[in-house]
């Protein structure tokens, strides 16, 4: 009886506890802000004492060069993953604990994304580096899909959304794109390690350019988003 009592009041408070998605939404943006801040930190002026003619600031500058390669590729994807994210959560109105927990699990490998890049600057030359940040992204991608398959099997999505299915289509279609890009640049490191974070640099770039999305015209997300008001 007590058992049964014990399971009826966790099912109440599972039920009740996690509503308020504002928090979500805010604990999400305050954290990629932290992470995108770190990521800077890693990067360090060169000792004044080392530097005594202007060759020798070149030089010591240059050797700033993977730290500096991998944080923009770093911050373009944190951007990416936080637009991404912010854009899911304009169409999802309703919240629950898991959902709470699978958001928080997606934010763990954000806050990672700072070490892994440190990571990869530091040991630039590594097959084993590349493969760790590789393993980053692609975690992240797999909680951020995560977050959009729960909210749609919950039915969390706005109910005044036309075309929600059209939407969900195109966010889980530029995540399979994502990810296999990903995979691709990541295995270049087998050639070159530097050509690997080339690619995984331009494939950023053309995502936050929005290259990739010709398709899927600014206009109808535009449309979406007014209906969705």
């Amino acid at each position: 009886m007590r058992d049964h009592i014990k399971a009826a009041r966790m099912k109440q408070y599972n039920q009740v506890s996690g509503q308020n998605i504002q928090r979500i939404e805010a604990l999400s943006d305050g954290v990629f802000a932290i992470a995108l801040t770190l990521l800077v930190l890693d990067i360090r002026v060169p000792i004044r004492e080392n530097v005594v003619y202007e060759k020798d600031l070149a030089i010591a500058f240059g050797k700033l060069t993977p730290k500096l390669l991998t944080y923009f590729l770093s911050f373009m994807t944190l951007g990416i993953f936080w637009t991404a994210h912010s854009s899911q959560f304009y169409f999802i109105e309703k919240s629950d604990r898991n959902f709470n927990w699978i958001n928080l699990s997606f934010l763990l490998f954000v806050t990672l994304t700072p070490f892994t890049t440190a990571f990869l600057s530091e040991y630039i030359n590594f097959r084993f580096a590349v493969g760790v940040y590789w393993l980053n992204l692609f975690l992240l991608g797999i909680m951020l899909g995560r977050i959009l398959n729960y909210a749609d099997k919950h039915n969390y999505f706005k109910s005044n959304i036309p075309g929600k299915n059209e939407i969900k289509k195109a966010m889980i279609r530029r995540g399979i794109v994502a990810q296999s890009l990903y995979a691709l640049g990541a295995l270049l490191c087998f050639i070159n390690t530097y050509l690997s974070i080339a690619a995984l640099t331009i494939i950023q770039l053309f995502f936050a350019l929005a290259l990739f999305s010709k398709s899927q015209s600014p206009a109808f997300f535009g449309r979406q988003s007014k209906s969705a008001k």
